[in-house]
């Protein structure tokens, strides 16, 4: 399994950022097997980390049209920066 931790400084979020958010969040679930999405704001900083099975389902979503459309309002409106990162998780335990 595979976790992308996207980290950004918030510039303007607006109502068209949260719609978008929520339409990627179903995109990534229902077409490229993202299998959990966490995410948190505070103090003009965002971190997001979602689950993946497979480095093919990132790079697919990744990929989207939607996704790329977002991309680039993000960098052009609602993020000064970000740094993505994606992972492997190599070992899960709760309790």
């Amino acid at each position: 399994m595979y976790a992308v931790i996207f980290k950004a400084k918030e510039k303007k979020l607006d109502k068209e950022y949260f719609e978008t958010a929520k339409k990627l969040r179903e995109l990534a679930f229902s077409k490229y097997n993202c299998k959990d999405f966490v995410a948190v704001s505070e103090d003009g900083l965002e971190i997001a980390i979602s689950y993946w099975e497979s480095l093919e389902d990132i790079k697919c979503f990744k990929a989207d049209t939607q996704h790329l459309v977002a991309q680039e309002l993000g960098q052009s409106r609602w993020y000064d920066g970000y740094k993505i990162e994606i992972v492997e998780i190599l070992r899960e335990y709760e309790r």
